[in-house]
């Protein structure tokens, strides 16, 4: 059976948002050495992950907005939003982030890997098509998901979304096509104040988004639950022939930045109930990236069992 992989890229450590920001580098710094001190990484194909073109980008970002990003990170320290400011090394940290998982989809279309994960950084969930905002500069999935349409001739697309903060950029970026099926798990009402379950889908994409709010508080019976009974089974349906998950564990109930208490054990359950779906309809074709997870030791504990499962998937 084909590997799974691991693609990091030493760039996504030099994004430097500024001093007690919670989208540090230390982030995956904890999750490397988890990696490394837990023996997962000899189980794994690690590589490094390839900087994203212009023209990949410019599936979902205007050729505007790229440019406006770069400039940005080249006169850095730059605010693009409340949250969200970059440092002049945050430009290739941004095209590793892409790049890496555009790669991993790559190896895995090929059959060199059965799944992947993308240990990088900025995150990419709610970047819109033109805007920065919620720590994220490009969006990371939406990028993977695009290429897969046009380059890889994927039909039929599901994104999960675990992270606790509702994924506004990648839902307005697909609720208008029925080829790409995103569905969110996260607190609600929360941050970025998107992600109620009445947002279906707009037009020709109604039906095709499926938002499961959560409120504070909730933890591995009701999401887990969620998964079961709403998302699992809109997702058969759909039969998606490529999944993507948007990894972010600050569902955890140790994070500083929420109110939902996850365990540690609810993220192997859904890697391995996300697995068993793709290994029914998309030839086990499944690629994570991580978005959120602010606590140290959480990140790497959930990472390690996140990639324990996808390892399991592939044998």
């Amino acid at each position: 059976m084909a590997a799974t992989g691991f693609v990091h890229h030493p760039a996504c450590l030099e994004h430097d948002p500024g001093p007690g920001h919670p989208e540090r580098s230390q982030r995956v710094k904890a999750l490397l050495e988890r990696v490394h001190a837990s023996g997962l990484a000899g189980e794994l194909d690690v590589r490094e992950a390839r900087l994203a073109r212009e023209d990949e980008l410019v599936r979902v970002h205007p050729p505007q907005y790229v440019r406006a990003i770069e400039d940005a990170c080249r006169r850095a320290p730059s605010v693009l939003d409340g949250d969200t400011t970059v440092s002049r090394g945050s430009w290739n940290a941004a095209l590793a982030a892409a790049g890496g998982v555009l790669e991993a989809c790559e190896r895995v279309m090929a059959g060199e890997w059965a799944n992947a994960f993308c240990a990088t950084r900025p995150p990419g969930h709610h970047a819109e098509r033109d805007v920065a905002m919620g720590f994220c500069l490009f969006n990371n999935v939406a990028v993977a998901a695009a290429a897969l349409r046009t380059v890889h001739g994927v039909e039929r697309i599901a994104i999960l979304d675990w992270d606790v903060h509702h994924g506004n950029g990648t839902q307005h970026l697909f609720e208008r096509d029925p080829g790409v099926f995103y569905a969110s798990l996260h607190q609600w009402p929360f941050y970025p104040g998107t992600g109620a379950a009445s947002e279906r889908g707009i037009g020709p994409g109604e039906g095709t988004t499926r938002n499961c709010p959560m409120p504070a508080g909730a933890g591995d019976a009701e999401w887990l639950g969620a998964l079961e009974r709403v998302i699992l089974p809109e997702l058969e349906a759909f039969a998606p022939g490529f999944v993507l998950v948007s990894a972010g564990f600050d569902a955890h109930h140790l994070d500083p930045l929420a109110s939902t208490e996850l365990t540690t054990g609810a993220y192997r359950e859904m890697t391995t109930r996300l697995s068993e779906l793709a290994l029914d309809s998309a030839q086990g074709r499944l690629v994570s990236v991580l978005e959120g997870g602010y606590h140290l030791g959480a990140i790497a504990d959930c990472a390690e069992v996140h990639l324990a499962a996808l390892r399991d998937a592939a044998r």
